[in-house]
């Protein structure tokens, strides 16, 4: 994304004649300047979907005065709508347990740049990451997870994400299985990366089960959380050549690398807000 402020508004409604004309029309009518629009009709759904970045500088008001001017064209057409600006990074919290790899991934590609947001701290139910998190200057949590003590660890977990003023929750192998609670409190809101290409192989040792299985394309998938295991909205997804040669460890080796970048792509599309959720699946604006 360019380093001009944006005002990024997306939106989905009823598909009906006159939606661009009349969102277009009101953004030209401020002498505003779209600088990215996209759009999508779901036919069989009857429902459609769009996002347009718009120069905030172009505009002679703020965002609130955005939203409250473009509110009766949304009621107009049934929108479910939000505006955002760019200038407000999004606060990623991250959640990791003892696989190292896609916590290491995120933190360079933030420290470099790569990735446009905020990490107000790191939660993990081991103590194995904090002096390199800590070395970051990200505040760290170690919150132990145990049957007996899950619901009251989870608890812990949010009020931190709360107190620290997270947007998004990302569990970047983060072994645990969340609880129904936490997955309705936040819907659309924690992002997740399988090691496996759903929805084929959920739960544990997916790359053991592809390998008994004898496939010859592993994947891994990004995809939001909800209470149902493995089964929310898919944000992104890729796959490797994998063939009888390979043994499980070549495949779990293979998997981490796919992991990190789908990952990263999948987080990159909700921190610009490039991802609409209907149902259970979403259209995302690459």
């Amino acid at each position: 994304m360019s380093s001009a402020r944006r005002y990024i508004l997306s939106l989905s409604c009823p598909d009906r004649v006159g939606i661009v004309a009349a969102v277009s029309g009101f953004v030209a009518s401020h002498n505003g300047w779209i600088v990215e629009a996209q759009h999508h009709a779901d036919q069989p759904a009857k429902s459609f979907f769009m996002r347009q970045e718009i120069l905030a500088d172009s505009l002679p008001f703020g965002i609130e005065e955005f939203r409250r001017q473009f509110a009766p064209i949304a009621h107009q057409f049934q929108m479910d709508w939000q505006v955002t600006d760019s200038a407000q990074k999004k606060r990623v919290v991250i959640l990791v347990s003892k696989p190292e790899h896609c916590l290491y991934d995120l933190l360079a590609r933030w420290q470099s740049g790569e990735l446009d947001m905020e990490i107000p701290c790191v939660i993990s139910n081991h103590e194995v990451f904090r002096k390199f998190v800590e070395w970051h200057d990200i505040p760290y949590y170690h919150i132990p997870v145990t049957p007996e003590t899950k619901l009251a660890a989870y608890d812990k977990v949010m009020s931190i994400f709360e107190d620290r003023g997270g947007d998004v929750m990302v569990l970047a192998r983060y072994m645990q299985v969340l609880s129904p609670e936490m997955c309705d409190r936040y819907p659309k809101r924690i992002i997740n990366i399988h090691h496996s290409f759903l929805p084929s192989f959920v739960g544990a040792r997916p790359y053991h089960q592809a390998y008994e299985r004898g496939v010859k394309l592993i994947g891994a998938t990004c995809h939001y959380v909800t209470a149902e295991l493995d089964a929310g909205p898919i944000i992104e997804q890729d796959v490797i050549r994998i063939d009888h040669s390979d043994s499980v460890e070549d495949i779990v080796r293979y998997g981490k690398d796919i992991e990190k970048t789908v990952l990263a792509r999948g987080l990159r599309y909700h921190i610009e807000d490039r991802v609409l959720v209907y149902g259970n699946k979403t259209v995302v604006f690459r």
